[in-house]
């Protein structure tokens, strides 16, 4: 057992040393990316947000949407119907609103999740004037340059998209919040300046002429993932999805540990039905993370209790650790970085991105073990069955 803990843990070293290399990378490009000029590229925008339900400071991240900066823009929000609970306060935003704003009621969904149909009758009565097309979720609270930033990239047509990613902020002192934070933080630096970068539904910026060649509408027939359905439609454009790290978003979370497991057992099986190679990577990864813990700490114990030295082993178990932990690090410094009018907040609750990070990985372990026993889920008080890419049946 003990030339398997060498042989796992020496993997892990050398995994380790590398994601710390590519963390750097990350870094710097956050970096460069805060330091560019955007521009004064600034078609007429159409902003697209779904909703449904209440969540955490939702009026306040409508209202955030309403403030941005950029001079040539429409924003749309979009419930399935108005008995949502989000109604109310969607109207309030939209009357109050300083650039134009519409509120649209789709109806219920056919073959495909609420929100893609949502997007879907809004697109269609989109008028011709709107050159690109950017998409927002209610649960986050983007900063004031957020919507300029996003579509000033768009400038150079060789791009098909322009995405970003979400930074969750825990709203309360629980555990289950704080652990859905960590979860969700190593998403961030999947994202990177050259990698083969996937749209995210809550910030993705595109010309309205790429994502009809592309046909996402079609794409997005019978499909329960917006983001994904439109990465796949996207790839066969041959033109790159560029990661702009200035537009990260804010969303402020709060959870029980039954909304814990709802939501990231939701995001692995999307992934494992959207993108296999992603989900068999990550739980390659996790799982050899995991094992080597635990053989290492039980090695550890047992040579302990028999008198044996075990610094060597000690070392081997925790030496993965502390570069989980640098990665951590490196990731909350380009956070902050971008993220600057939140530094200090965000700062104070580094123990969650860095220390409780540490265990995330035995979190995703069950994740990934649900996906392979369910293709069922549970979104926004909806039950879905996810049959394949382009199959979606609405349970209840």
């Amino acid at each position: 057992m003990e030339t398997l803990f060498y042989l796992l843990a020496i993997l892990q070293v050398v995994g380790g040393l590398y994601l710390i290399f590519q963390a750097v990378q990350w870094l710097a490009y956050v970096r460069r990316r805060m330091n560019t000029d955007p521009g004064f590229f600034a078609p007429r925008v159409a902003l697209l947000c779904p909703c449904k339900g209440m969540e955490p400071g939702l009026e306040a991240n409508l209202v955030a949407l309403t403030e941005q900066d950029h001079q040539n823009f429409e924003i749309f929000f979009v419930l399935a119907s108005e008995a949502d609970p989000a109604a109310s306060y969607v109207k309030r935003v939209a009357t109050n609103s300083r650039p134009k704003a519409h509120v649209l009621f789709a109806g219920a969904p056919e073959g495909s999740s609420e929100k893609i149909n949502n997007l879907r009758v809004a697109i269609e009565q989109l008028p011709a004037e709107f050159d690109v097309l950017v998409f927002a979720d209610s649960d986050g609270r983007p900063a004031k340059n957020w919507l300029h930033r996003l579509v000033a990239p768009l400038k150079d047509e060789r791009i098909a998209a322009t995405t970003t990613m979400r930074w969750f902020m825990p709203n309360n002192n629980s555990l289950a919040t704080a652990l859905l934070a960590a979860w969700n933080a190593p998403v961030v630096t999947m994202l990177t300046e050259k990698g083969p970068n996937f749209c995210w539904g809550g910030g993705t910026a595109l010309r309205r002429t790429v994502f009809e060649q592309a046909a996402v509408l079609d794409f997005w027939q019978n499909a329960l993932s917006d983001d994904f359905a439109m990465t796949t439609a996207l790839q066969r454009t041959g033109k790159p999805i560029l990661f702009v790290p200035e537009c990260l978003t804010l969303s402020f979370v709060a959870c029980d540990f039954a909304e814990l497991m709802e939501f990231t057992n939701r995001q692995v099986l999307i992934t494992r039905v959207y993108a296999q190679k992603i989900w068999l990577t990550a739980a390659i990864s996790h799982a050899v993370y995991c094992a080597t813990l635990l053989l290492g700490v039980s090695l550890t114990l047992a040579d302990l209790s028999a008198g044996r030295p075990i610094l060597h082993l000690a070392t081997l178990t925790l030496l993965p650790l502390l570069l989980s932990a640098i990665r951590g690090a490196l990731r909350l410094v380009g956070v902050t970085e971008a993220l600057p009018n939140w530094r200090k907040q965000i700062s104070a609750q580094s123990w969650i991105y860095v220390l409780l990070n540490l265990l995330v990985p035995f979190l995703y372990l069950v994740n990934f073990a649900h996906s392979l026993i369910s293709r069922k889920i549970r979104w926004r008080g909806i039950r879905y069955e996810l049959l394949a890419q382009d199959q979606t049946r609405i349970v209840s």
